[in-house]
């Protein structure tokens, strides 16, 4: 992990393990999987009022609370990623992610002002990039949060280090 931290603003997109692994897009064509118990025990470098914001997919969502809750955070609502092209799913073909937001001490929301909707519309990129334009939002939004991390981040292909965050990852181009 970076040694800069505590942080005040954190965004975690966890390589999340799924029952079904053996199908066509499974992470395992791409990153090697944590079980939850391991991403829950991993030891985030939060200040003492920081805002978490977590990448889940729906199946998952009842691990990415518990996950939420293991670092440390209480959940307080979440956005909405419409991909804008069918993915893959069992119940059905997964187009959105969540973005889960969750506070530890007393970090406030964004000002009235910069808040947005809860739902992004940004077409997906390769497997498990994230929209660029949620990171440069939430350092708009959080003017105050000063000491960024970005956990598990992926930057195949695109130019790195976003300017003002630390990353941690196997894909971001960093030590781990």
């Amino acid at each position: 992990m970076p040694s800069s931290g505590p942080y005040d603003l954190i965004l975690a997109d966890p390589p999340w393990q799924y029952a079904q692994d053996q199908v066509q897009g499974t992470v395992l064509n791409h990153y090697p999987p944590m079980p939850i118990a391991d991403i829950c025990a991993l030891g985030v470098p939060a200040a003492t009022d920081a805002r978490l914001f977590l990448w889940a997919t729906a199946p998952l969502l009842p691990e990415a609370l518990a996950v939420i809750e293991a670092w440390g955070f209480t959940y307080k609502t979440c956005a909405v990623w419409d991909k804008q092209r069918e993915g893959v799913g069992y119940w059905w073909r997964g187009q959105h992610e969540l973005l889960l937001t969750a506070v530890k001490g007393n970090a406030s929301p964004p000002a009235p002002e910069l808040r947005r909707s809860s739902v992004w519309q940004c077409r997906r990129g390769p497997h498990s990039a994230k929209p660029w334009a949620v990171r440069d939002y939430l350092v708009a939004a959080f003017p105050d949060a000063t000491r960024r991390l970005e956990m598990f981040a992926r930057y195949e292909g695109e130019l790195f280090p976003p300017e003002g965050w630390d990353v941690w990852g196997n894909q971001s181009g960093a030590a781990a």
